[in-house]
């Protein structure tokens, strides 16, 4: 009996392009019917961000210097996509984009729970599809109880930070380990694999896994 694939996912969920990728990949795990096991990793899109967030499209404009009219198409593409993958992006003129450092003390907490994942996925869901003010910890707590979490125990973690050096430490490994960028997909960690590369490519890659180690 084979150990499970283990696959390293390095992600932040401002991330549109994360939550893509992510589906993709499940959608090929879920076809070649690979065992594996999926362990999730912080990063920060924009770790100076301030408290009370930005508008995503100034965002945007600012950082990558894109004009409304490519942000848009850009936004068109990323939301077909996703809609091919079962998720919605419903991005708005007043969608903000915010500091996802708490939201990463959350997840660790949840990892100690073995609910790392489950509460993730509802972090993409509650920022992209329900448009939730992630920078609010209320919202973080009241998201990690939707999940079956204890609320009061998700705000105390966010109100005495006892994660935050956990979480800065586990930043900085993966930033030494040259990840720059998200979504960072590690394979049997060795094999690195950089943004969203689509469904076939995904099937691919565990294809030629399953031929390495069978």
């Amino acid at each position: 009996m084979s150990n499970p694939l283990r696959i390293d996912i390095v992600s932040d969920v401002m991330c549109p392009w994360c939550i893509i990728g992510y589906r993709q990949l499940s959608q090929a795990l879920n076809a070649a019917g690979t065992d594996h096991e999926i362990h999730w990793h912080p990063f920060e899109l924009n770790p100076n961000m301030p408290p009370e967030g930005q508008n995503t499209r100034e965002h945007v404009a600012e950082k990558y210097g894109s004009t409304p009219e490519q942000s848009e198409q850009s936004r068109q593409h990323m939301k077909a996509l996703a809609d091919d993958l079962g998720f919605d992006f419903e991005w708005t003129k007043d969608s903000r984009m915010h500091n996802t450092f708490n939201t990463h003390q959350l997840l660790h907490w949840a990892d100690m729970l073995g609910r790392k994942h489950d509460l993730k996925m509802a972090l993409f869901t509650a920022h992209f599809t329900d448009q939730r003010n992630l920078s609010d910890n209320a919202v973080l707590a009241e998201v990690a109880a939707e999940i079956g979490l204890d609320r009061d125990q998700a705000a105390a973690v966010l109100d005495d930070q006892r994660f935050a050096n956990d979480v800065r430490s586990a930043e900085q490994f993966w930033q030494q380990q040259g990840i720059t960028g998200v979504p960072a997909v590690v394979f049997d960690r060795k094999h690195l694999v950089t943004g969203a590369q689509g469904v076939d490519n995904y099937t691919s890659i565990l294809s030629q896994l399953a031929k390495m180690t069978g």
